[in-house]
């Protein structure tokens, strides 16, 4: 297959059904252009169907391209402050809806996921549905609070539903719209259930969980804080369903107020939102910050006791924090952390930031722990930190760390450091996540002078 691979060195998407040839999606380096093209079979020439551009970065939407069965390309895009759907030239979905994924692509209709969009009515906290849109216009399918998301084939649509008030998922089938069976789960049930609150903080309306120690009861007092996000890109944590919280729950049962937070850079709001971070990515601690200062007035949030943790991006974050802002975070949990973002995936990298490290040298520095010089515009007073990482991580190479500790080191700055020997990116061997939990609240207690 022929295009311009000089200009277009990323092959994104590939899409062939019988309503069309071959399809391709392909983007410039900096990701801000990009090319729909049809594929002749025969010559492997392709033609250009469609061509896009934005000034920060074109998202890639699951589902997406796809050709209609009437030979219309379908596609999502960022038009008007919106995420939509558009079918050739017409977009079928306004800004009520934040599209998420093409589902299905019917003879009639196009089944897709979305969650509210700035101009809906109600901000449905951490909901996730599922709808059918077509030529009559937006018909929900999916019921009650929920992360919901379907497959379909011909008349039948299989809708699994995760919800706020029990663990697993229910799975439902429809047959033509109408429900005709049920499958049963037999997962094992956890042995908590978490007392989660989900609203918004600050003025920019932070989507917010908090959980409480289920044995708390009014007039105990402020509780110890342990802000607890991932905060960044594809990473929506405050979501309507029960087992996404369930080691949150576990956290807060050990005597914490434990905050979730999904600030600007996060999914599932607008492109406004989520592009909030192109060039920088110091807006996600300020949106920590934010949640957390106006939660205070509303939860018992002992703000002169907090502490917070995270993994991979949530690990820089947490690092990130201690670093930039001690006088609001005086403990970190640091679990396979980014802290150069030179060392990074490219395709990731400078997507957020703008362009290659030689070309923003400012935005990579300053979106990192550690520069050619130490510890990046790391203030006082010094925050312990637990940093944590897999030896055999793959994704975030486990010299990110090494290289933190050297810094703090060189600085004089209380840190941990535990490897895990043979362990990747996450740490699936149930013993050694069990232990790691453990390790981590023994260490926030120390660290936070609790008994």
């Amino acid at each position: 297959m022929e295009w311009d691979r000089e200009r277009f060195p990323y092959l994104a998407r590939v899409h062939w059904s019988p309503a069309g040839p071959p399809l391709l999606l392909v983007q410039s380096r900096d990701q801000r252009t990009q090319r729909y093209l049809a594929v002749d079979p025969g010559s492997g020439a392709t033609r250009v169907v469609c061509a896009e551009e934005d000034g920060r970065w074109l998202e890639l939407v699951p589902g997406a391209p796809v050709w209609a069965p009437d030979g219309r390309l379908v596609r999502v895009v960022d038009e008007g402050g919106a995420r939509v759907l558009m079918a050739g030239d017409r977009p079928l979905t306004d800004g009520r809806l934040h599209i998420r994924g093409v589902l299905d692509v019917g003879d009639g209709d196009l089944l897709v996921s979305a969650s509210a969009g700035e101009a809906a009515g109600d901000a449905e906290i951490g909901q996730i549905h599922v709808y059918r849109v077509g030529e009559r216009g937006v018909e929900r399918i999916s019921e009650g609070p929920g992360v919901h998301t379907a497959v379909r084939c011909g008349p039948v649509t299989v809708l699994v539903s995760a919800v706020p008030d029990g663990p697993g998922a229910r799975v439902r089938v429809l047959r033509d719209g109408r429900r005709v069976a049920e499958v049963a789960s037999y997962a094992e049930t956890p042995v908590l259930s978490p007392r989660v609150a989900l609203t918004v903080s600050g003025a920019r309306r932070i989507p917010c969980a908090v959980l409480m120690p289920r044995s708390y009861e009014e007039g105990d007092g402020p509780l110890p804080v342990l802000v607890d996000p991932y905060g960044g890109p594809h990473g929506q944590r405050v979501v309507a369903a029960h087992d996404p919280y369930l080691t949150s729950q576990w956290f807060a049962d050990q005597g914490f107020a434990v905050v979730v937070a999904d600030g600007r850079g996060t999914p599932g709001r607008s492109p406004d939102w989520e592009k909030a971070i192109a060039g920088g990515l110091a807006p996600v601690l300020e949106d920590q910050v934010a949640a957390l200062e106006g939660l205070a007035g509303r939860f018992p949030l002992d703000l002169g006791r907090v502490a917070i943790r995270g993994w991979s991006f949530g690990g820089w974050l947490a690092g990130f924090a201690v670093l930039r802002r001690p006088d609001v975070f005086h403990a970190a949990v640091v679990g396979a952390p980014v802290t150069d973002q030179r060392l990074y995936d490219a395709h990731y990298a400078e997507r957020y930031l703008g362009g290659r490290p030689q070309d923003v040298p400012d935005a990579y520095r300053d979106s990192s722990l550690v520069g050619d010089d130490g510890l990046v515009e790391a203030r006082e007073p010094a925050r312990p930190m637990m940093i944590i990482h897999g030896m055999a991580d793959d994704n975030v190479v486990a010299a990110h760390t090494l290289r933190l500790s050297s810094a703090l080191l060189a600085a004089g700055r209380p840190h941990e450091v535990l490897p895990l020997t043979g362990v990747t990116h996450m740490t699936p061997q149930e013993r050694v996540a069990e232990n790691l939990l453990l390790l981590q609240v023994d260490f926030l207690k120390r660290s936070l002078g609790l008994g």
